[in-house]
């Protein structure tokens, strides 16, 4: 029996090493998609902007119920000794005294300048405005993780040209050490191999740790764990031939209209206007109705206490009006700073149409920009890799010095670099434009 459970226990650990060894070969690759579907999901400043959203919810909810009667219950037990007034029933009376009461009591405000009915349509505006704010934050946490995305796509790539070139240059020391060693070259072309074999490995080491960063900054936009895993899926055949840029004016017409960000300065304008509405309500009387119930038991009666109670049973219904004179120039204040602020959500919202066309326009340009380099990177990194190959065979002939072949690998590298470079940034501000648009970002 004991041998049977041994064997058991074993199995199962087998079993679960197994499965862990199964979920580490089907490790997740990560697309744009899945990358931007879980940060809207998980990430903290969307939610922040969420819980600002439920605030503004809970604000409009009790400004409703503001509109609505109160009602409070009381009670009291007083004792009272020597010359005193019965609080039951107003006697004047020389004796010991237990008075108990109790009282319910109702109020309501039947007008006070509309700034209740003000105040729940401001509210109302906040909960839109701050669901306008937690849509902000999905954009910008989208854009951020495009821009996240492709920097690691061309930091992934520039890592695949740095090893490539430290392999080329440790093939060229090799070559250059049997020369050097057969007396077909001087130290100084060695040392030249050797100084550009140390240079690249440096590249590599520069280009494997700004992917790393880059791994780090979309963790955090994910808001997964430092230990979790974290690879990307490549972009498939992206088409960069004959991509055409849009008109910038027509981009920011169409970003005017469904940005969230101007939308919500906006509405900032008109819930302004209702805080002037508020402070003008100031100015107005404040009509309430009141009511209570009430009834008692004094120790100076013979009745019962539940007789007193029925005895005393009272009723009362009543208005109250005030009208402000002089409020010590409070309701002008506040109807000054609704009005300063009225103006200032104005200049906010000119503010915010106008970085969204800077943010539009150096889109545009950068678009424009990178299309003219991808044709003119790729000419020259074409072209380069030509001269290089022609310069390595030239070496291996003794025709061409180590410093020349230096020279042109590096030349080589940089046309690369600048292809690549040239490459994600046509498809990020591409992608932007199509994004201000309203189109969904998908590669």
């Amino acid at each position: 029996m004991k041998i049977q459970a041994t064997l058991l226990f074993f199995l199962m650990g087998f079993l679960t090493w197994a499965q862990d060894i199964d979920s580490l070969s089907t490790k997740k690759i990560w697309s744009l998609e899945d990358c931007i579907s879980y940060a809207l999901e998980n990430n903290i400043t969307i939610k922040q902007a969420e819980l600002e959203k439920n605030g503004s919810e809970v604000n409009l909810t009790q400004s409703k119920y503001a509109k609505l009667p109160n009602l409070s219950s009381g009670a009291s037990q007083n004792f009272s000794w020597g010359s005193t007034i019965d609080p039951i029933t107003s006697d004047f009376v020389s004796q010991q005294i237990k008075a108990t009461n109790l009282s319910l009591s109702s109020s309501v405000t039947l007008f006070n300048g509309n700034q209740l009915n003000n105040t729940v349509k401001q509210n109302r505006l906040m909960v839109e405005q701050n669901d306008l704010y937690v849509e902000e934050a999905k954009n910008n946490i989208t854009l951020s993780i495009l821009e996240a995305y492709l920097q690691i796509l061309y930091n992934k790539e520039s890592i695949e040209v740095a090893e490539n070139n430290m392999l080329a240059s440790e093939k060229e020391v090799e070559r250059a050490k049997a020369r050097l060693d057969a007396g077909t070259i001087a130290m100084i072309d060695y040392t030249d191999a050797l100084s550009q074999a140390a240079t690249n490995r440096t590249n590599l080491i520069s280009a494997k740790n700004s992917y790393a960063q880059q791994v780090i900054a979309l963790k955090q936009l994910l808001e997964l764990d430092p230990l979790v895993e974290l690879e990307i899926k490549p972009l498939e055949n992206p088409l960069l031939e004959g991509l055409v840029v849009p008109n910038k004016m027509e981009v920011y017409q169409n970003a005017i209209g469904r940005m969230p960000e101007v939308q919500a300065s906006e509405l900032g304008t008109t819930i302004n206007e209702k805080d002037l509405d508020i402070a003008r309500g100031g100015y107005l009387p404040t009509l309430s109705l009141t009511g209570s119930l009430g009834s008692g038991y004094t120790s100076t009666n013979d009745l019962t206490f539940t007789d007193q109670l029925d005895v005393n049973f009272n009723q009362r219904i009543g208005l109250s009006l005030t009208v402000p004179i002089f409020s010590r120039y409070q309701n002008k204040a506040q109807v000054a700073n609704a009005k300063i602020g009225i103006e200032q959500s104005k200049l906010q919202l000119q503010t915010v149409k106008k970085e969204l066309y800077q943010k539009i326009e150096t889109a545009w340009q950068n678009a424009q920009s990178a299309q003219e380099q991808i044709e003119a990177s790729q000419i020259a990194s074409e072209a380069a890799e030509e001269s290089y190959k022609l310069a390595q065979r030239k070496y291996e002939l003794n025709a061409l010095s180590t410093t020349d072949l230096v020279i042109s690998q590096n030349t080589y590298t940089n046309a690369q670099l600048n292809y690549l470079q040239a490459k994600y940034l046509g498809i990020l501000y591409n992608e932007l434009l199509d994004f201000y648009q309203g189109n969904e970002i998908k590669l």
